[in-house]
């Protein structure tokens, strides 16, 4: 960026799979998203460990934005936008993981990438929280 901050574009794919009712035949969906990273520390994350094919939880803001092209034509863009402070990022597959052909196995446990920001502790985990209370109020 002009300012000297470093900045992370990437795609990914959501896909969803189901049963068609009617036919019985197998239906598969799939929708790209852009993402723009503007925290310098998942940037690094990206950089680092994210290949083609990773599986990521990503977690930030849905912006629109508006453009020119080099037609004169106004274009929007609409992204998922992890800005600092306001963003996180959950690698799936672990550090090493990734590629179309890495499935998520069992012994390895998800890599949490993030921030709180409910002003208590930090997001940063290497695996689950089983922490559940049994008395919920209502």
């Amino acid at each position: 960026m002009q300012n000297g901050a470093r900045v992370c574009n990437l795609s990914i794919a959501t896909s969803e799979s189901w049963k068609d009712k009617a036919t019985g035949e197998r239906k598969d969906k799939t929708e790209w998203h852009r993402v723009v990273v503007f925290n310098d520390g998942l940037v690094n994350i990206c950089e680092q460990y994210l290949k083609k094919g990773s599986k990521v939880y990503l977690e930030g803001q849905l912006e629109t934005r508006k453009w020119t092209d080099q037609s004169g034509a106004e274009k929007y863009s609409t992204e998922v936008v992890l800005r600092p402070f306001r963003g996180e990022l959950t690698m799936l597959d672990g550090r090493d993981g990734g590629g179309s052909s890495s499935g998520y196995s069992d012994q390895s446990q998800p890599m949490a990438v993030g921030q709180d920001f409910g002003g208590g502790s930090s997001n940063m985990s290497s695996g689950p929280v089983d922490d559940f209370d049994d008395e919920i109020p209502f």
